[in-house]
């Protein structure tokens, strides 16, 4: 199996069987929604933190397999993280959508299936729509204080 076909998988499948589907709607978690008007992508997280450590993310939407299943592996990847790591992470993420190599492959796991994105550059909004989502869902829980 070549590597596209190994993205491709990875990109269906958690499509087909999303991780952390589902809000909570509970006031341990901060909720934030985005969506992307060009396409009519819409997302939902919410995030746990606790002592400087994501504890839980949860995620709902609709729209395209890579927005949806983006959201499946950026709900995945960075639970257990520590605020700091999960930023880098996010920040690796969007370099790589945008076609930067020097990122840290490890640390960035199943979401490595959205490298070939950059060649789609509509594309690049529906894999990072989540990402923006939690990065801002983190930003605004380090303001306001840990839930």
């Amino acid at each position: 199996m070549d590597l596209n076909t190994l993205y491709r998988t990875v990109i269906m499948d958690n499509y087909k069987n999303p991780k952390n589907k589902g809000l909570t709607k509970s006031d341990d978690f901060h909720f934030v929604h985005l969506n992307n008007p060009s396409c009519g992508d819409e997302m939902n997280v919410e995030i746990k933190i606790k002592d400087g450590v994501i504890e839980k993310i949860n995620q709902d939407g609709h729209g395209c397999s890579i927005s949806m299943s983006s959201a499946s592996v950026m709900s995945d990847v960075l639970v257990g993280k520590t605020v700091e790591e999960a930023r880098k992470i996010i920040n690796d993420f969007y370099e790589m959508v945008k076609g930067n190599d020097n990122i840290d492959e490890e640390s960035l796991g199943e979401a490595l299936a959205y490298m070939g994105v950059r060649q789609f550059p509509a594309r690049i909004k529906c894999a990072t729509l989540s990402w923006k989502a939690i990065e801002q869902a983190i930003e605004e829980v380090m303001e306001n204080g840990e839930k």
